[in-house]
């Protein structure tokens, strides 16, 4: 099996490439050829790098998705993006990256399609931020899509795009609505929902970090460990099973700012907490007042998706995984 994986460089491409290193079989089959792509050229993991094929392009780029189809991959993640606070600063490169790439590349499966019967299973990461006010009390499978910021736009055309092509038949595509992911590793992003995760990171191994907004605020997450499962669950899954409407809200953990706090000082104690300063930024309040705070993801669970239920989970999984196990 041949697996392209599109985005290879970011965080949640690398924890997927370490889970099919030490799960040879996660996605369903044996990979004897695994090309990785990203604006900066990956790094394969040591136990793939026979099979592995590095290359630095951006997906957006006159021929870069037709190179990439050439050689028919089996499987194909496609998790390239620029992130939301990004693509609502820069109106431009947001259209680019996150909506002309995606249509290169559904558009490049399809020619391909064309030469020879060809139909790849595509599996693409989306967002909640397809969704916009008013909410219910819980998003449902049902609710609409009607995005309020030009990151959430872009997601949701590709969404359309992705059923459509595989209503045609073109490509077998599934579409995961990822949660805010946190915590996530390394250094803080231009993301919006970034303070989420910096306000648990950076504490936890004694730095300070700002948070933004007020305690009372809500949202949607799930660990980086449940963000890599959706995509190896999504890989292997009867798409039979999902029909028509191939975008899935996945599982996640509803938690104010305050509960998050909490269950730092639970994990971590006091001294964690105190290294969190209150610095409130009108621009980012408005962002996140905009955003889903609660779902009801029946299809999804019920199609076996599974994510943490407890905030003490997400920061103990960011310890396991990323600080030894020690703090």
């Amino acid at each position: 099996m041949h697996v392209l994986v599109i985005g290879a460089a970011g965080m949640v491409g690398r924890k997927l490439l370490d889970r099919i290193a030490s799960e040879p079989g996660a996605l369903g089959g044996e990979i004897d050829r695994l090309t990785l792509v990203d604006v900066i050229e990956p790094v394969a993991p040591a136990a793939l790098a026979g099979i592995s094929i590095t290359k630095a392009a951006d997906l957006s780029d006159a021929g870069v998705a037709e190179a990439l189809i050439a050689s028919r991959p089996d499987m194909i993640f496609h998790l390239a993006a620029i992130v939301s606070g990004e693509a609502e600063a820069d109106f431009e490169k947001g259209y680019k990256v996150n909506l002309d790439g995606t249509r290169e590349l559904f558009e490049a499966i399809r020619l391909e399609g064309k030469k020879a019967p060809y139909r790849p299973r595509v599996v693409f990461a989306s967002s909640i931020a397809v969704f916009g006010t008013p909410f219910p009390d819980k998003i449902g499978d049902e609710f609409f899509t009607t995005p309020l910021t030009s990151y959430g736009t872009q997601k949701a055309i590709s969404e359309l795009l992705l059923s459509d092509y595989s209503r045609r038949g073109f490509f077998d595509g599934i579409g995961i609505r990822l949660p805010t992911i946190c915590i996530r590793p390394g250094k803080p992003n231009k993301a919006a929902s970034g303070f989420f995760s910096n306000i648990l990171r950076e504490p936890l191994v004694g730095h300070e970090a700002v948070l933004p907004v007020d305690e009372n605020v809500r949202h949607w997450f799930a660990s980086p460990r449940s963000a890599v499962g959706f995509f190896v669950h999504a890989a292997t899954l009867d798409l039979d099973k999902v029909g028509s409407r191939r975008n899935l809200s996945m599982p996640g953990l509803s938690a104010l700012v305050g509960e998050e706090i909490a269950a730092l000082k639970r994990v971590a104690g006091d001294k964690a907490v105190k290294l969190i300063r209150r610095e409130p930024d009108a621009t980012i309040q408005k962002i996140v007042a905009g955003w889903a705070t609660d779902f009801d993801t029946k299809r999804a669970t019920e199609l076996g998706f599974r994510a943490e239920t407890a905030f003490d989970e997400i920061i103990k999984a960011h310890i396991e995984d990323e600080l030894g196990g020690n703090i």
